[in-house]
């Protein structure tokens, strides 16, 4: 375990009132995130390349965010899993993780990811980090100081209760305890030193922390930066859902998704419960996109392009886009082939995204799902129609299910293909896992 003394300049900090964290995400986020691709281990080189090919090919398209996924403060992870027999931590003085310094060279010197964090804020993009709940059990065990407290150590406010079953890196805060505020306080004014954007917290969810989520809301409020706030993973209960809604930006509806057929069909069915809380500035997630080149040394399986049919891939890029799901690329951005770069870069389905209200499903029974929304700008609506079965069906409206009649124009946002209507009825033959996308124009 390597200890560094973080460099932090003194400034006079913002706060923020309880409900301004929504303003920060008045869209879903759009950006990449490193564990589809490198799991616990990527390196600043890979970070940049990523930052680079979407400040060329996707900033225009609303793309922005560039996220380092978890264990950044371990000197010798691996891919595959996790080293949880002889992992290299990097600590602070305080017991706050720091990035490791052979993997992100830039980090010398108790910089932390400032360095990194400006890179990417050059190139007009965002940087975001992952951590895990609770406090480091290497702070505990040394009995570091807590930042900001008169003598209270890591020791003081754990709990062994409720620890990840996962990853053992660090114990359970108790919310109540002296010093529990204070330790997250002082790991967000760090984050908001580096300039981070954005924060993906795990092990939030299932069961549900809310203690440490208000203790993690608060200390955003404090540290000066506007911080968008991703809880992960899901299952994050129902029953949660007005609590989540007003302390987190983003939460995740279910466990990670990845590059199978059942994924994407398991998302739909709890899709159905989280309809009712899509808003500006809070957002059900329906997890990262798998698609491109993943698992280079990721956790599940190995170095592939998706395994998701070309179907498949709609048929996902068109539920995450019309369920205003942030959206949050999986793969190596660098290894993308035109098809990849296409799905990301269609600017009707992205507008769709962006503007979308009043989402909601007409039906999901017999293998079909159809969901539909409303441009806010334009009064025109948006379809998308689903064959979640084995063999090819069609899947049909009402047109006046939607509000619409057939005198309407219609688009298909995929192709930009015009298409006529001359029935009150609007369907399509669909291939087993195929979809489609349709704006209706009156």
């Amino acid at each position: 375990m390597a200890f560094f003394t973080s460099c932090q300049s003194k400034k006079t900090i913002k706060t923020f009132n309880k409900d301004e964290f929504k303003s920060w995400a008045q869209t879903p986020p759009m950006g990449w995130n490193s564990w589809d691709c490198y799991g616990p281990t990527v390196e600043e080189h890979e970070v940049k390349a990523n930052a680079d090919y979407m400040a060329e090919k996707l900033k225009d398209y609303g793309w922005e965010y560039i996220v380092v996924d978890i264990r950044w403060f371990v000197e010798n992870d691996k891919a595959g899993g996790y080293n949880q027999t002889d992992p290299h931590y990097v600590i602070d003085e305080y017991g706050r993780y720091q990035p490791a310094v052979n993997r992100f060279p830039s980090a010398k010197d108790g910089k932390g990811f400032k360095e990194l964090a400006n890179y990417i804020h050059n190139k007009g993009l965002k940087f975001g980090i992952h951590i895990m709940r609770g406090i480091p059990k290497v702070a505990v065990e040394n009995k570091l100081p807590i930042k900001g407290t008169d003598g209270i150590t890591a020791d003081q406010i754990y709990s062994t209760e409720l620890q990840c079953e996962w990853l053992k890196d660090n114990y359970t805060i108790t919310a109540d305890k002296p010093g529990a505020q204070e330790y997250y306080n002082s790991i967000f004014e760090l984050y908001a030193e580096w300039g981070v954007d954005f924060i993906k917290i795990d092990d939030l969810s299932r069961p549900y922390h809310q203690g440490e989520i208000e203790l993690i809301r608060n200390a955003i409020d404090q540290c000066g930066r506007p911080i968008v706030l991703s809880t992960s993973p899901g299952e994050t209960p129902i029953e949660a859902g007005k609590h989540v809604q007003n302390h987190a930006n983003m939460w995740r509806m279910v466990d990670d998704v990845w590059d199978t057929w059942p994924h994407i069909t398991h998302l739909m069915d709890i899709c159905q419960k989280w309809y009712p809380y899509i808003a500006p500035g809070t957002w059900p997630d329906c997890d990262m996109i798998p698609l491109g080149r993943i698992s280079i040394r990721g956790e599940r399986g190995n170095d592939r392009m998706t395994r998701l049919s070309k179907d498949e891939q709609y048929t996902l890029m068109t539920l995450f886009s019309i369920f205003k799901s942030p959206l949050m690329f999986g793969g190596d951005l660098p290894s993308n082939d035109e098809f990849t770069l296409s799905l990301l870069t269609n600017k009707e389905v992205l507008e769709m995204h962006r503007v979308g209200i009043n989402v909601h499903q007409l039906f999901q029974k017999d293998g079909k799902l159809a969901i539909t929304s409303k441009n806010s700008v334009t009064g025109d609506v948006y379809l998308a129609l689903f064959n979640i079965s084995d063999s090819p069906v069609k899947v049909a409206v009402e047109l006046n299910e939607i509000g619409v009649d057939s005198n309407c124009k219609v688009i298909n946002l995929w192709t930009g293909e015009e298409i006529s209507t001359t029935s009150d009825t609007f369907g399509r033959e669909l291939a087993a896992h195929a979809c489609g996308l349709f704006k209706f124009i009156q």
